[in-house]
């Protein structure tokens, strides 16, 4: 996938305001003209309101596979908006969403920790999500 094609990705507009929103809170979050403008402004606002909730549920499911206080804060967000989606985002398939996760990983993470995310989505999504999809 070319970097063109990653940039204009909603996933990670939506990664990108989560993390200059978590660097600096105080920032108002601004939303560009974009194809998936509801979808990005839903998702990073939705993550940002339930992020305690959200939490309380990764370490519910998670148990010890998961410890937001050493885990790099780019791998924090894709897990908590990933959460996110599989828990209130009924619409979007689970595969879609753990997929779209792992090919935007390329985007911002390492090779090991893909295989950490895909880990931890695979987890959480059978564990809100108990309807085949």
């Amino acid at each position: 996938m070319s970097n063109k094609k990653l940039d204009n990705n909603p996933r990670i507009i939506v990664i990108q305001k989560l993390y200059s929103y978590f660097l600096n809170k105080e920032s108002k979050i601004t939303y560009a003209k974009h194809r998936y403008k509801k979808f990005i402004k839903d998702t990073v606002s939705g993550t940002i309101e339930r992020e305690e909730f959200i939490m309380e549920k990764l370490k519910e499911i998670l148990n010890e596979d998961f410890n937001p206080s050493r885990t790099d804060l780019i791998l924090k967000l894709m897990i908590l908006s990933a959460s996110f989606e599989l828990i209130f985002v009924h619409k979007t398939p689970v595969n879609v969403v753990v997929s779209e996760y792992i090919k935007i990983s390329d985007f911002f993470l390492e090779t090991a920790h893909k295989g950490y995310l895909n880990a931890i989505l695979d987890k959480v999504s059978k564990n809100v999500r108990k309807e085949k999809n």
